[in-house]
């Protein structure tokens, strides 16, 4: 029988990939070319096969081993591979966490180009953080307005709240001349937003911590926001490895913040996927398991991945325009 590599099995885009895993109590490992996970029953062993073709992040909780073979086959894949504590959060790092890449120095070289062209300039900088600002709440528009699941669940994105904060949220947007005030900016939407969402749930009380709480429904809307985040961030790291730009580039988190770009394209679907399913499911009491089946059903549903394709595509093509234009308009070749 002919053996295939896995380099072989990359037809489908990253974009395009429908799997994310989050796996505990289990040994991946390398069995007849495929990559599978073992898991110990009681009369007998277990073994999953994942596609590792169609799988863009592996996010390992507790409990878990891999094999070198298993690592080197996901490696040519370009799946990406994380260690976290239970639940995909950090047991001893609140609020890191670290992403193997694969090692492939044949990826195109035009985006990371296109980003450092404009990243050492402060005013540029900015403007493309305030075009992730922008495209974040466009996200949250659309999804808001289209999701009838959200909108059975009371979420309206043209409620008064919303609007009223969205306004001031705009309005200083457009007027910050740093990151500090764009984060700050962004902190107080994400404080309506959290208050609307406690609302909504009746989830009295609620207070964003990174611990859980006494009461089981806030505690779980904790837990349930940590978890989400966390899948979020890596669709992040997938995105900006294939598109070749480092993570430490970032133009909102801080430009010494370890990873910090990820954060910055995970905030793009945050607030319009992670906060509203957190608390949705929270207040059915539903397991860790079943919210990220949820939450990784909406992330496929509304396109999560290709949506932080097209606005990291966008932000370059942006600087790129601007180049020709301050080019033409000294009179430069081209």
């Amino acid at each position: 029988m002919d053996q295939f590599s896995p380099s072989d099995l990359k037809a489908i885009l990253h974009s395009k990939r429908a799997n994310l895993y989050y796996l505990e109590y289990c040994r991946l490992m390398q069995k007849d070319g495929r990559v599978l996970y073992l898991t110990e029953a009681t009369k007998e062993n277990l073994y999953y096969n994942i596609p590792i073709a169609n799988t863009t992040v592996i996010l390992l909780g507790n409990g878990t081993s891999i094999t070198q073979a298993a690592m080197r086959m996901l490696a040519q894949a370009g799946v990406l591979v994380g260690f976290s504590g239970g639940g995909g959060m950090p047991l001893y790092m609140g609020n890191e966490i670290e992403w193997f890449t694969p090692q492939n120095e044949y990826r195109p070289t035009e985006y990371l180009q296109g980003w450092m062209a404009f990243w050492f300039d402060d005013d540029k900088r900015l403007a493309a953080a305030k075009i992730f600002q922008s495209a974040r709440i466009d996200f949250l528009k659309q999804v808001w307005q289209k999701d009838r699941d959200l909108k059975g669940e009371g979420f309206n994105f043209e409620d008064k709240a919303i609007q009223g904060a969205l306004d001031t949220f705009f309005t200083r947007t457009e007027k910050a001349t740093n990151s500090q005030e764009l984060l700050l900016t962004e902190a107080q939407l994400t404080k309506v937003l959290y208050k609307y969402a406690a609302n909504t749930t009746q989830a009295d009380g609620f207070k964003r911590q990174h611990q859980s709480t006494s009461k089981v429904d806030i505690g779980k809307a904790n837990d349930f926001l940590n978890h989400g985040n966390y899948l979020a961030y890596g669709l992040a790291a997938s995105t900006l490895w294939v598109l070749g730009i480092p993570h430490g580039f970032a133009v909102m988190h801080g430009k010494t913040r370890r990873g910090a770009l990820v954060f910055d394209i995970a905030d793009l679907i945050k607030d319009a996927l992670v906060l509203p399913w957190a608390f949705i499911c929270a207040k059915e009491n539903a397991t860790v398991q079943e919210f990220r089946q949820q939450i990784l059903q909406a992330f496929t549903d509304h396109k999560a991945l290709d949506y932080m394709f097209d606005t990291l595509k966008a932000v370059v093509l942006s600087e790129e325009q601007m180049a020709v234009i301050d080019a033409s308009q000294q009179g430069d070749p081209l």
